[in-house]
């Protein structure tokens, strides 16, 4: 009979195949170079004919540790994933190891290959944000292990470092609120991503419970050039604010609605979400919500080292603040009402 899914391929299957003990096959697996070349090329066709894949815990043990932990995120272009890199960097450098990054490109069919090649060559992995649908995600993490996930939920067994981007998204819109408006338009990011379904979860419980409330969702994506393309369809939404995916979607936003004559906020507000390092520079600048992107990763780092080492691994997820900037306003028509029930005055963030 064939083998079922969860009957993989062992160490000692390659070695009967090539008629050696199952310690040569590791050693030569593990690249040692006391195996004769003739034994090597044996194991190694017997390996490939078998399509056998070496555990990578396994090897880690055999081989002692690299000092190494990989770090997989799906775009490296974006600032968020960066501040993220840049706090599991300095966190782990502490503790004497050194990051490898690899990146998806936002695909989530090659995100698998990518962690078990990536974990092949470390002691752990980091995933943040990763796309891969439930099932295919719990079929890689135990080949995997040890992991930790950033912005994404796990089974039990598997670490996991969350932003609560459904509290995120409902600090804007009861800010949105309090201003008057209440059609609103939701630029949606990637549809592979968790914490757009934290969004799009969070909205739909605004508007039961905020009366009068109508949000518009667009389906939009994570970049610049996203944001700028969405504007006729923010118009012809007719909202009188947008609530955008990310910081990134906002300022392609922010920008194409400058050239085609639209103020803001007198015409139309703009929200962004991350509150990256550009969010206080655009024009107008941007109001947002602060996600401590670099302090989550070294929140992510230390509890993967705890996992590895049995250090200490405890803190809190960083707390989200939300900054008030230019890009907001009354909705128009309610300058004045809006303005005496505020005190009359936004906070900078």
């Amino acid at each position: 009979m064939g083998r079922t899914p969860k009957d993989s391929i062992t160490i000692a299957d390659v070695a009967r195949a090539a008629e050696v003990s199952r310690a040569t096959v590791s050693r030569v697996m593990n690249g040692r170079l006391n195996v004769a070349p003739d034994i090597v090329a044996r194991v190694r066709a017997a390996a490939d004919r078998l399509n056998y894949r070496p555990s990578d815990l396994a090897r880690s043990l055999s081989l002692g540790t690299t000092n190494m932990v990989a770090l997989l995120v799906p775009d490296l272009g974006n600032p968020l994933f960066q501040q993220i890199l840049r706090g599991i960097t300095s966190a782990s450098a502490a503790a004497g190891y050194r990051v490898l990054v690899a990146e998806s490109d936002e695909d989530p069919d090659a995100e698998a290959s990518i962690a078990i090649e990536a974990r092949r060559r470390c002691d752990a992995l980091i995933m943040v944000s990763p796309r891969l649908d439930e099932p295919s995600l719990l079929e890689l993490l135990p080949q995997v292990q040890p992991v930790m996930l950033v912005n994404r939920q796990g089974p039990p067994e598997v670490s996991s470092v969350l932003v609560d981007y459904g509290r995120a998204v409902r600090m804007v819109v009861d800010h949105l609120v309090a201003l008057g408006h209440r059609r609103l338009v939701f630029l949606a990011g990637p549809a592979a991503s968790a914490s757009n379904t934290l969004r799009l979860r969070a909205l739909d419980v605004a508007e039961r419970e905020i009366t009068g409330l109508e949000i518009v969702r667009l389906d939009c994506g994570r970049s610049i050039e996203d944001g700028y393309g969405a504007v006729d369809r923010v118009l012809a939404a007719r909202g009188t604010a947008v609530v955008a995916f990310n910081d990134l979607v906002a300022f392609g936003l922010l920008a194409r609605l400058n050239e085609v004559g639209v103020a803001v906020p007198d015409e139309l507000s703009v929200t962004g979400m991350d509150d990256i390092g550009l969010a206080r520079f655009a024009v107008p600048s941007l109001t947002t919500v602060r996600v401590p992107q670099r302090d989550l990763g070294e929140l992510a780092w230390r509890r993967l080292h705890a996992a590895i080492t049995g250090a200490d691994g405890e803190g809190d997820v960083p707390d989200l603040a939300l900054h008030v900037r230019a890009s907001t306003g009354p909705k128009p028509g309610r300058g004045s009402e809006v303005g005496q029930t505020l005190g009359g005055g936004r906070g900078e963030g």
